[in-house]
């Protein structure tokens, strides 16, 4: 199952909701153990790749000792990032993640929250990585598990669906939860050349309410543009239709729903 052609496109407002609700909802429970895995090695230098609109970076930029550098291949979803960070002390700049602008052997770290589901070619991104990393340096990031163990996702995608046979609307299914196997995950990151690979299963928890867990999957995330590109529905319905299946499965209102990811850890050989 690979990514389709527009589903890395962060654009118009998608940004502004993401940050909004996506974020709170499913991406800020794992940036911080993410963020725990990247601090405990001690780097100096850290290179962040498809950061989004900073989640991640807004807990990296609090050490003091590091120097961040920031990229994203979206302009839109970068200047967001910037716009709320704080320090002053991240450089941001617009780069592909199997494309880096940087020398070899010029970071500690490389990490990277929820984007390897994106690269176009995972072992390039990953072999990337390793290029810009100094011998023994660490590569972090994670990646969503089987939509079947992100209920929020499966519950939108199910409705959509459901409602719109017709129509291709599988993006949460075809690539944030198209990269969740273990094994594949090890043989690109071994393929790259990476060794000392460490993947852990996390579970977690979404606190959302109905109404806005269906706007952050309709409005907040590349979903959006499959919507506004099928025939007879626009984003209001496919937000009403979300909200359906989301009422239907937890109750109106506030509810929690069980979240599943990756963490993976990968070192450069010394």
């Amino acid at each position: 199952m690979s990514a389709g052609a527009g589903d890395a496109a962060f654009t118009g407002s998608i940004p502004e909701v993401y940050e909004r609700l996506m974020v709170p909802m499913i991406f800020a429970e794992p940036a911080e153990l993410l963020a725990a895995a990247v601090l405990a090695a001690a780097p100096h230098d850290v290179l962040e790749v498809a950061a989004g609109t900073g989640v991640l970076t807004r807990l990296l930029e609090r050490a003091a000792d590091v120097r961040l550098v920031a990229t994203d291949l979206n302009a839109p979803m970068l200047r967001a990032a910037e716009r709320r960070s704080t320090s002053g002390r991240v450089t941001w700049q617009v780069a592909d993640a199997t494309d880096l602008p940087f020398p070899d052997t010029s970071f500690d770290v490389v990490a990277c929250q929820f984007g390897a589901m994106f690269f176009p070619d995972r072992v390039q991104g990953y072999a990337e990585a390793g290029r810009v990393l100094r011998p023994g340096g660490l590569l972090a990031f994670n990646t969503w598990d089987r939509i079947e163990r992100n209920a929020i996702a499966e519950t939108v995608t199910d409705a959509l669906t459901a409602a719109v046979p017709e129509a291709d609307l599988a993006f949460m299914r075809r690539t944030p939860h198209g990269y969740f196997e273990p094994d594949r995950v090890v043989a690109d990151l071994v393929e790259a050349g990476f060794t000392t690979i460490g993947v852990e299963e996390v579970d977690g928890t979404s606190l959302s309410t109905t109404a806005e867990a269906a706007v952050a999957f309709c409005q907040g995330t590349p979903l959006r543009g499959e919507i506004e590109r099928c025939p007879g529905l626009d984003v209001e319905r496919a937000t009403e239709i979300a909200e359906a299946g989301l009422v239907a499965r937890y109750g109106a209102g506030p509810f929690a729903a069980p979240t599943r990811w990756l963490q993976v850890t990968a070192r450069r050989p010394g």
